[in-house]
């Protein structure tokens, strides 16, 4: 059982129940209808990612669904909050990528989006040798990763918001879904 395709998403719900708040972001995502299986980080060789509407056309209600799941939740009003992923597809198509999640408070969205970006990216490059200062600034070691002649795209998707102003529960969602069948 290995992905062919994959997409992201993100979304964000707002309940007085901390789960309904839950099923509400699932369902701004739209992946509500899916029997969601979290795994770990590793973008499958020959793996697609496709835009959100091309991928759920490929599922069925109540399919078992595999994915990359960020989530963070809060009950405290006007908390900043985040839920993020990030991807990183090498070159070589055969050669398997990376998939992080990050969740933060207080992060904007192009702060934690970036740095899901990142930490895939970063994932990746050790595995394949590439050299660099971690000390660097994204922005600067994502010149190095693409300059290697190893790392074809990296890229991410965050959902942020706010804790809702009365204390209902506001829960964020960002996942890489995907499509094994």
């Amino acid at each position: 059982m290995i992905p062919r395709k994959a997409f992201m998403t993100k979304g964000t719900g707002v309940h007085k129940d901390r789960l309904a708040s839950f099923e509400l972001a699932l369902r701004d995502a739209r992946i509500e209808k899916y029997n969601l299986v979290t795994v770990s980080s590793i973008l499958p060789p020959n793996c697609k990612i496709v835009p959100r509407e091309e991928g759920l056309l490929e599922l069925k209600t109540g399919t078992i669904v595999h994915c990359v799941l960020a989530r963070n939740d809060t009950n405290e009003p006007h908390r900043l909050m985040a839920a993020a992923i990030g991807t990183a597809v090498p070159v070589n198509e055969e050669n398997y990528g990376y998939i992080s999640e990050h969740h933060s408070f207080g992060e904007e969205e192009i702060i934690a989006g970036e740095y899901a970006e990142d930490l895939a990216a970063t994932m990746l490059a050790t595995t394949l040798g590439i050299e660099f200062n971690a000390e660097m600034a994204w922005h600067e070691r994502e010149q190095v990763y693409k300059a290697s002649g190893h790392i074809f795209d990296t890229s991410h998707i965050c959902q942020t918001a706010n804790g809702d102003k009365d204390g209902k529960w506001t829960t964020v969602v960002a996942a890489l879904v995907f499509i094994t069948e």
